[in-house]
């Protein structure tokens, strides 16, 4: 039986207008055989999590560099929880400071990639994700 592809979405949530590392990373995965789905730019929480809901997605990929990671994360958390859909594993990416990361993780952040980061292990770690939440 063969397998569906893991169906990601990949999301600039904020003002952010930086997208070459979104981009590169969609494209990593699509590369990898997941059916990517890119958000775009400036996308609010909820654009966010109605796209993810829309597009019945397996996982989701946020991206920031504009520093508001700590209001915006928790917020798209809190929204797939409000639509019952808490269980779609959320990975992020960008300038995302130790301690910040450690907040986001506790609460419900599932990976989290700095500069630097290998596409090997980002594409890994999502097929990891995306199983573990089938």
């Amino acid at each position: 039986m063969v397998r569906p592809p893991i169906r990601v979405l990949i999301a600039k949530p904020g003002l952010d207008g930086h997208d070459r590392g979104a981009k590169v990373v969609a494209r990593a995965l699509r590369d990898a055989g997941f059916e990517v789905i890119y958000a775009g730019l400036r996308q609010t929480p909820e654009e966010i999590v109605r796209a993810a809901l829309e597009e019945d997605v397996d996982i989701i990929g946020l991206s920031i560099l504009s520093g508001a990671h700590m209001a915006l994360f928790p917020k798209v958390l809190a929204l797939l929880k409000k639509e019952k859909a808490g269980d779609i594993p959320v990975f992020a990416g960008g300038i995302i400071p130790d301690e910040d990361a450690r907040r986001l993780k506790k609460a419900g952040i599932r990976a989290i990639f700095g500069p630097g980061t290998s596409l090997e292990e980002i594409v890994t770690t999502a097929q990891r994700l995306a199983r573990s939440a089938a």
